[in-house]
């Protein structure tokens, strides 16, 4: 079956598998098969090449342009891997990207040994020092590729494990108040992008991501309630079920133009990343005075106020969509800390102990 390049032809193979010919040109009773299809990184350079009536090779990995036994190699084997994985859906493309992006800094010298001395690997994490949480995911990156190595009987030891972290956890993202959520909104109006995105994180308590996802789709009746049901993003959470408040519902369907999601991008269509949408949100905080403040920082803010209003970690869990209770305990505690420390000074002011 003819598609749409002259010459080129699409075979069924009775396996169930396609290939592609190529008719050169003058040549009608020749055919060349190449090893892409339409839309491939490799397609036009094989499909001309066949044209002209020559048969191109295949293109080749990178592992295996890769000196063997090099760091290139390894890397790119391994990467490789993961792309395997994305495509059948057990890893995401946000973890490939992230691993492609730390692993880089394996490829500046590719043909080195892949056994890289834990000395060196210390150093480069020195040189990293002053993005500290980035240089710790470079070497637990390291780690989690000698460990895939190991498991495939390519290397013997794993020279990452064991080097120490130097990044010091902070408090994290700050969280909003009323007054910034006012201010915020302030700036930006109903019907706004911006209003939308801080209404669906404020009324539900998603994480950035599932802004890219989040839309009437989710919207369900559980028990004569108007609610909304989804799975966020992040690997391991659980289940989401919460009612659909007013609110949310007056903001979302305040914009002119509706779309797959509550917030849309450019064109009508949804934000293409999680990373893409916190951009964007960032720099809607820009312009309404808030640049100190993230969307992450909505999350949180209402997580400390549901622990402030009593509610317990296992309601937290259940709106937030934590999977461990120990998450939500971070909110929980402070509150709880504060509570008995009040009435601990209440019991002292009113003894005689003094």
């Amino acid at each position: 079956m003819k598609v749409e390049y002259p010459g080129l032809i699409r075979q069924a193979l009775p396996s169930g598998s396609v290939i592609y010919r190529v008719r050169p040109k003058g040549q009608h009773s020749r055919r060349i098969q190449i090893y892409a299809a339409p839309g491939d990184e490799d397609f036009s350079r094989q499909y001309s090449l066949a044209r002209r009536g020559v048969k191109p090779d295949p293109l080749k990995k990178p592992s295996e342009e890769a000196l063997p036994q090099s760091i290139g190699w390894l890397v790119n084997s391994y990467l490789e891997y993961l792309e395997e994985r994305v495509k059948a859906g057990t890893t995401s493309a946000k973890t490939l990207k992230k691993k492609r992006n730390l692993l880089n800094r394996l490829l500046v010298d590719p043909d080195k040994r892949m056994q890289i001395p834990q000395e060196k690997l210390i150093e480069m994490q020195d040189k990293m020092g002053s993005t500290p949480a980035q240089a710790d995911a470079f070497i637990e990156a390291v780690a989690v590729l000698f460990d895939w190595a190991i498991e495939r009987k390519r290397m013997k030891e794993n020279p990452a494990r064991g080097i120490k972290s130097i990044y010091r956890k902070g408090d994290g993202a700050t969280p909003w108040k009323a007054a910034d959520v006012k201010t915020f909104f302030a700036k930006h109006k109903p019907g706004s992008k911006p209003h939308v995105a801080m209404s669906v994180l404020l009324w539900t308590g998603c994480r950035i991501e599932d802004l890219t996802m989040l839309g009437r789709r989710h919207e369900c009746v559980i028990d004569e309630v108007d609610a909304l049901r989804w799975v966020p993003f992040k690997k391991g959470s659980s289940e989401v079920c919460i009612p659909l408040l007013e609110p949310l519902r007056a903001a979302t369907r305040a914009p002119v133009v509706q779309g797959e999601t509550y917030v849309l991008g450019r064109g009508g269509k949804p934000y293409a990343s999680g990373d893409a949408m916190s951009a964007m949100f960032k720099r809607w905080c820009v312009d309404a005075g808030l640049p100190h403040l993230s969307a992450h920082g909505v999350r949180k803010g209402l997580a400390e106020v549901l622990a402030e209003l009593g509610c317990s970690q296992y309601e937290i869990m259940a709106i937030l969509g934590h999977s461990e209770a120990k998450t939500s305990e971070v909110y929980t505690r402070r509150v709880e800390r504060w509570n008995l420390a009040r009435g601990a000074m209440e019991k002292v002011s009113w003894s005689n102990a003094f």
